[in-house]
């Protein structure tokens, strides 16, 4: 029985580094996403950026096509897959003008307002309670947004506002997936992103089309790659650790995004965008802790 309980301790503390390192891959996949994103926008419009992150993910996911075929043919869903794909590209476009117009650090720490939005829909739209702990985590969301955008100590940069946006559309676009997991594997939903966004993403791009370089071609494969990377590695680790582990690991991405903005493009950020972020963190994390005890 010893040795039992000692494989299961130590295979439980190899799953948590394990665990740890799918999400320092997460979290280098979002940053790479974003200086990828920016990179591309020095030459070209934002709906360009879109358009050849989804054609990466095209290559990317092409191998797969055969073995999923037999249930995208099923066609599921597929006004919701439409639906969610159009929240989606919309929220996409507003986080890429924030990250183009803003510190990486306060895009990251905006982002995080993305789980209040997702207690709303799934209230909603699915049918869940929304808690005290879930409203006391809204409240406290929006108090972390004051803090970072400052208005009346600053003027408030409108990029800010569509990260907010994009905030709300990331949480709808995450309880639209709840609701489609009921009906289709995840790979499948990738899959219906990339063909249903690839198209949105060219209509949007002709309307503004610039010359492409080849010098773009890097910044394409890191902003196509890390968008898909981000997610799978983020899937793996919650495979493995609890959300209540993830969720405080994930904040770590507002400190590395500082980091990254600093020694790439010279940014310096506010001691309030920091706070801000940690009082959203919090206001989650407690919510989380709160559910699990019910």
């Amino acid at each position: 029985m010893t040795e039992q309980t000692n494989f299961a301790n130590a295979t439980q503390r190899s799953e948590f580094w394990v665990g740890l390192g799918w999400m320092a891959l997460s979290m280098a996949s979002f940053i790479g996403m974003s200086v990828g994103s920016r990179e591309m926008a020095q030459n070209m419009s934002i709906r360009q950026v879109l358009f050849f992150r989804a054609l990466v993910g095209l290559f990317v996911i092409a191998p797969f096509l055969p073995r999923l075929w037999p249930e995208l043919r099923q066609m599921r869903s597929v006004g919701l897959h439409l639906t969610r794909n159009i929240v989606h590209f919309t929220a996409q476009y507003f986080w890429t003008i924030g990250v183009v117009m803003l510190p990486l650090a306060s895009v990251f720490a905006l982002e995080f307002t993305a789980p209040i939005w997702v207690a709303f829909f799934a209230w909603a739209l699915l049918g869940e309670k929304l808690t005290k702990a879930r409203l006391l985590a809204n409240i406290g969301g929006f108090i972390g947004v004051l803090v970072i955008v400052r208005p009346g100590f600053e003027v408030v940069d409108p990029a800010a506002g569509l990260v907010l946006l994009a905030a709300v559309g990331y949480g709808l676009s995450l309880v639209l997936v709840k609701r489609l997991t009921r009906q289709n594997a995840p790979a499948v939903i990738v899959v219906w992103m990339i063909l249903i966004q690839l198209p949105l993403g060219l209509a949007a791009a002709l309307t503004d089309w610039r010359p492409v370089h080849a010098a773009d071609t890097p910044w394409m494969l890191l902003a196509g790659a890390g968008a898909l990377s981000a997610h799978f590695c983020m899937a793996q680790a919650l495979r493995r650790l609890d959300a209540s582990i993830v969720m405080p690991v994930d904040f770590m991405r507002v400190p590395l995004a500082a980091i990254a903005g600093y020694l790439i493009y010279g940014e310096t950020v506010s001691f309030w965008v920091f706070l801000g972020a940690a009082i959203i963190l919090t206001s989650n994390f407690q919510a989380m802790r709160a559910e699990r005890r019910r």
